[in-house]
């Protein structure tokens, strides 16, 4: 065993996040760890890490007992944790992040530029992934920021490196990449903690699954010997059901229109129509410009040219907040930087995209403000103490939900949604799918969806826009859409 953690608890004020855990982890092995959110599996890896300390429990690392263990002895011990919200310099380039605090030295005690860039060069290009060294990391794309985390711990050598949903802005091209380097790794003895709330992940590259459930181990096997049901039941205490809601869907007029759309190289002539009551998918590659023809459309990346219109009226959209006015509403893809202030509550959060409903003469109604965040956190299932806790303490997907709640209120009849269960737990994704198809068929909202998620693509969506290198490569019907014929049409234009 190459890491054992034996009877590990750990108390937060008024939870016990973790109740006697025991996890062990073999030389060379991927070991997946599962879970709903809240489980505990965050704060595991924290205290693997050295981020948090464990009221008790032992944990042994290569054959030797860890006390106390520190962020820097951890790392110093081989030990990499890469966490689902990126930890980066976000002014810096690809290379400084890489090297951060370890940058080469010439003789002369100056740092090595070229070294630098060279080295970040080669780690990127050992993970099949082709980003500029000398790139800031705010300019990259969510998939190739992840790449640059990996990168980072293989370059610290690591024996154990501790992955937090590494695949959930990843298509399927990057995720086999991600796969191969794992296994290439494994080959030299590299063990693996793989956490991911996709379970098709799970059994194609891991060995041995541990589901926990409110801060318990409740399973614990070789991963051959599970079925999808049988995980899911131990993640949830009951069986899922059909995964995706039945649809009935009933299409109003066309409300939202795309013509023509051009901006530098990232979107080419760019044509698209979403109906009332339609779910509309939109997938291909990291770098395909999916994420950023919804920004385009929201005001937040000004377009070189092309055509917006919405109800039949053409529109000059430039800032979000005229978006939100025309109730057109953004949940995206990076929702801490992007969708939410973690320094603030779940109230406040959940409010402010309307807040003149919230308000009494030029007062906020506390009572009112609260009252609605609450029953928008009872729609949605946020796990929170209440709705006064703040935002940047929930876990990933309650804060996902949160991001959702706030455009909801916004009284939106257009949804844009860029990876809308990234982070999410499986009980949790049946739970905002439920949520999309009852506002669709019973209001009739519109919603325009980005997800690197196939199978959620075509589960979820009436039509499905292929893109590849910034242009919609193909329009597919559901009755049409297979992960075959979506990625034939993602790598060919």
């Amino acid at each position: 065993m190459i890491l054992q953690m034996a009877g590990i608890a750990k108390s937060f004020p008024g939870v016990r996040a973790l109740d006697g855990v025991s996890f062990s982890v073999r030389r060379g092995e991927v070991h997946a760890l599962v879970g709903e959110n809240g489980a505990g599996k965050s704060t595991l890896m924290k205290i693997l890490s050295g981020a948090y300390q464990a009221d008790q429990g032992v944990i042994t690392f290569d054959g030797k007992a860890v006390a106390f263990p520190t962020p820097s002895q951890m790392i110093g011990l081989g030990i990499a944790v890469i966490y689902q919200e990126f930890a980066q310099a976000p002014h810096l380039t690809v290379a400084e992040n890489i090297f951060l605090h370890r940058l080469p030295r010439t003789r002369f005690g100056l740092v090595d530029w070229k070294k630098a860039a060279a080295e970040a060069k080669r780690y990127m290009d050992r993970l099949g992934f082709s980003v500029d060294p000398l790139a800031r990391i705010d300019r990259l794309s969510v998939a190739q920021r992840q790449m640059v985390e990996i990168a980072r711990a293989l370059s610290r050598n690591a024996r154990l490196i501790v992955l937090d949903e590494p695949s959930a802005v990843l298509g399927d091209n990057e995720l086999q990449k991600l796969f191969s380097t794992i296994r290439s790794l494994q080959k030299e003895g590299v063990s693996f903690i793989y956490i991911s709330h996709r379970l098709k992940e799970v059994f194609d590259i891991s060995q041995t699954v541990t589901v926990l459930r409110d801060g318990k181990v409740m399973n614990s096997t070789a991963t051959r010997e599970m079925t999808t049901d049988d995980l899911i039941r131990s993640m949830v205490g009951r069986s899922i059901g059909d995964y995706f809601p039945p649809r009935n869907p009933k299409f109003g007029n066309d409300v939202l229109k795309i013509s023509g759309i051009n901006r530098g190289k990232v979107l080419k002539d760019i044509s698209l129509t979403l109906r009332g009551g339609e779910i509309v998918g939109i997938c291909g590659l990291a770098g395909a410009g999916r994420s950023e023809l919804l920004r385009a459309i929201i005001g937040a990346d000004a377009i070189d040219s092309g055509r917006i219109e919405l109800r039949g009226k053409a529109l000059t959209i430039d800032t979000p907040r005229k978006a939100i006015a025309l109730r057109i509403g953004f949940a995206p893809e990076d929702r801490k930087t992007d969708g939410l202030f973690l320094s603030q509550s779940v109230s406040f959060n959940i409010t402010i995209s309307r807040l003149r409903d919230v308000l009494s003469g030029f007062w906020l109604n506390l009572s009112h403000e609260r009252k609605t965040a609450q029953d928008f956190a009872a729609k949605l299932r946020v796990k929170t103490p209440d709705v006064d806790a703040r935002v940047g303490n929930l876990s990933g997907g309650n804060q996902q939900k949160c991001v959702i709640a706030k455009q909801l209120n916004a009284k939106c009849d257009v949804l844009l949604v860029d990876e809308p269960t990234r982070g999410v737990d499986v009980g949790a994704k049946r739970e905002i799918y439920e949520l999309l198809v009852d506002l669709t068929e019973r209001s009739g909202l519109a919603i325009l969806m980005v997800s690197s998620d196939l199978p959620e693509v075509i589960g979820m969506c009436d039509r499905i826009l292929v893109m590849c290198e910034g242009r919609i490569t193909a329009e597919i019907a559901k009755a049409d859409a297979t992960e075959e014929e979506i990625m034939k049409h993602a790598t060919v234009h």
